[in-house]
């Protein structure tokens, strides 16, 4: 039984490594024809630090990563709402990592190289039709170039713009924007409160901000290299492109007065390496992933808004189990049914969660009830314990909850 993953991104890796380890042979198929550091940072709860960890990947990663030492929400005034430790500094088992999306995706093709052999991850492979033939038992993937390649499944791990979904669901229309745009990028700076702090402040009506480091020390004097994405409702409807340039002068105005005692904004956002631009959007839920022989992981499955850190984390959770599944049940189509069966309605419930703000109710919240003017005490605007629910709330939501994770049996 060959299992061909559809996209080698962060799931379709993460998927491989585990077949691999569950003794499930397969193959990734990539449709871009290099290996490029693409994207910026992005943060891995402790959660998908877990499934990494099982992989044996932790001390690798740890190397190229920032350990996030706490969660910091607060105004657009540079006042702190709400701290929160994160990972291990929160009694966790595991770490919450931020690193460079090309980081954590060049020691995730290391691994699968190491392990699998150089010959499991094909370049310059875009699927553009899968045919089932059940009578054999299995799938044949027919790409762009003329090539085909068989197995006894195909996962569709090709993201928000997944040609498998498409197969699937021919008849679904274009993602759901709702009128917010990003821009995201990366600068060299001093380090900030913790060092390991991940801040999240403002509103979206008056421009929202999330900053922390991705990497240590990449000098020799301790600067560092800060991820920060910038959030404000825009009417500039791009097409969603991870690597679109973007332009200083179509946000920066809106941060203009962001100069804080502890973390200078206007200058992060000046002296960025690169800035990249795409509206936020997701789509709506799918009533199924799988038919037959087929189905879908990740972004391909349940595209969703950036908040809470959970996009890269939701595929590595569907890695998991589908690994699992594949391990415990020889009849394919049933162990695809048994993977949507365990992670459509969570994963859509993270999706459905975020687009409603996720942890940055917090933000919402604050906002509303200070009609957006500095507070003499945060304590005035909002109660600590209201403030524990929220985050609280979206832990268990998102699958990440301490005690709950520390409990649960592993995945493969």
């Amino acid at each position: 039984m060959e299992i061909l993953i559809v996209g080698g991104g962060i799931g379709g890796l993460v998927l491989a490594l585990s077949l691999h380890q569950a003794g499930v042979a397969c193959r990734v198929f990539e449709a871009a024809p290099e290996i490029r550091p693409l994207g910026v940072g992005i943060n891995l709860l402790p959660h998908a630090v877990r499934e990494l960890t099982e992989l044996g990947l932790q001390e690798r990663l740890a190397q190229v990563a920032v350990e996030t030492r706490e969660v910091v929400f607060c105004n657009r005034f540079g006042q702190i709402i709400f701290r929160e430790p994160r990972g291990r500094f929160a009694g966790y088992d595991w770490p919450q990592f931020s690193i460079h999306r090309g980081d954590l995706h060049a020691a995730l093709v290391a691994a699968l190289r190491e392990r699998l052999g150089p010959d499991a991850l094909a370049l310059g492979a875009r699927c553009v039709a899968l045919d089932e033939d059940e009578d054999a038992g299995g799938v044949t993937a027919r790409f762009a170039d003329g090539g085909t390649a068989r197995g006894a499944a195909a996962i569709g791990c090709d993201g928000v713009h997944s040609a498998v979904r498409r197969i699937l669901h021919p008849d679904e229309g274009p993602p759901s924007w709702q009128g917010i745009n990003m821009w995201r990028g990366v600068t060299r700076a001093r380090p900030f409160l913790s060092g390991a702090s991940m801040v999240i402040g403002g509103w979206l009506e008056v421009g929202k901000m999330v900053v922390y480091p991705i990497r240590g020390d990449v000098d020799g004097r301790g600067t560092q290299l800060v991820n920060w994405v910038a959030e404000i409702q825009s009417p500039r409807n791009v097409l969603q492109d991870w690597n679109l340039a973007g332009r200083l002068a179509d946000f920066l105005p809106t941060f203009s007065g962001w100069r804080f005692e502890w973390l200078d904004v206007v200058a992060l956002l000046e002296h960025s390496e690169a800035v990249l631009e795409y509206p936020m959007v997701d789509r709506e839920p799918l009533p199924f992933w799988t038919r037959g022989r087929v189905t879908l992981l990740g972004d391909a499955a349940h595209p969703m808004y950036p908040r809470g850190s959970n996009g890269a984390g939701q595929a590595i959770l569907d890695a998991r189990v589908l690994a699992g599944c594949l391990k415990r049940d020889a009849d394919v189509p049933a162990a695809l049914r048994a993977y949507e069966a365990v992670r459509l309605a969570p994963a859509y419930q993270v999706v459905l969660a975020n687009r409603s703000a996720g942890p940055d109710s917090i933000l919402r919240t604050v906002h509303e009830r200070s009609g957006d003017r500095p507070f003499e005490r945060v304590e005035d605007v909002i109660r600590p314990e209201e403030l524990a629910a929220l985050s609280q709330n979206y832990q268990r939501i998102a699958g990440f909850e301490r005690e709950s994770l520390a409990r649960r049996a592993s995945f493969v």
